[in-house]
């Protein structure tokens, strides 16, 4: 059977959400008797900005759910003791990595220079995955993963600029082409349906989402659902990729759908 993990989810006790997501609070029971309906073993937990409990919330759950629930955390960049913090990460229930939202034009200058040298050598020292949503500079992911090549990156949403939909949600292919060629960047295919304008299955985006999985093949792709952004169901978001996709090989499925995302974060 095959393994279905989500690469993205967000669980919240308070806080106001984002427009674009569900606006009441979203718990681990909830999100679990939900998977168990689409058939989603497991699933990635990121903490979201707008509870600022979120993190605990998520070491919470993947306490009390280890098999299901793992976790790319955040803490603050200006922390005092963040070598420190670091160094201990892993040492959390289920804390797979980290996340972070870099997309503000400081944080360009911050990721092309060497103001994140501490985070970005760090994490690979002690093996620490960071996934990053930065869609309006992807092209200095390069920048990063030249320097450290053992550090393995994730970029968030397939690039697409924040709220971005049709075509304006993939003028960056170009971009994401030439990221490809490093090994040590991955991608999610998360939120999908919210980039389209049309029906189920979302024709009109199927060719830009064809471009990018021939990129990155189906080791460094990784399917996701963000499913407090969609209107679809979340058995619609996997069968969009099971069944809609018939450029996805049935072995490359097993990837696609869960298995590359537990390899690239070491999760058994």
């Amino acid at each position: 059977m095959m393994k279905i993990v989500d690469a993205h989810i967000h669980i919240w006790q308070s806080g106001t959400p984002r427009k674009a997501h569900r606006q009441t609070p979203y718990s681990a029971e909830e999100v679990l008797h939900d998977m168990d309906i689409a058939g989603v073993q497991a699933a990635i937990i990121q903490p979201p900005g707008w509870d600022p409990q979120a993190n605990q919330i998520a070491i919470d759950a993947a306490k009390k759910y280890p098999t299901r629930l793992g976790i790319l955390g955040n803490f603050p960049l200006d922390d005092p003791h963040r070598i420190e913090t670091l160094q201990h990460w892993k040492k959390s229930s289920n804390m797979l990595g980290l996340r972070y939202i870099l997309n503000d034009p400081i944080h360009c200058t911050w990721m092309q220079g060497k103001t994140l040298d501490w985070l970005w050598s760090t994490a690979q020292d002690y093996s620490i995955p960071i996934a990053i949503a930065a869609s309006s500079h992807l092209e200095v992911f390069a920048t990063i993963a030249k320097r450290f090549p053992s550090l393995k990156l994730i970029i968030d949403h397939l690039g697409v600029p924040l709220d971005a939909t049709g075509d304006q949600a993939f003028l960056q292919i170009p971009i994401l082409i030439e990221l490809a060629q490093f090994p040590n960047i991955a991608i999610k295919a998360t939120a999908v349906p919210a980039y389209a304008r049309d029906v189920y299955p979302y024709q009109s985006i199927e060719p830009s989402i064809h471009a990018i999985y021939t990129a990155f093949g189906p080791h460094r792709f990784f399917w996701g659902s963000d499913i407090t952004k969609l209107q679809c169901t979340w058995l619609q978001c996997i069968e969009l990729f099971t069944k809609e996709y018939a450029w996805i090989g049935e072995e490359e499925k097993e990837l696609v759908m869960g298995q590359a995302l537990l390899n690239w974060l070491d999760w058994h």
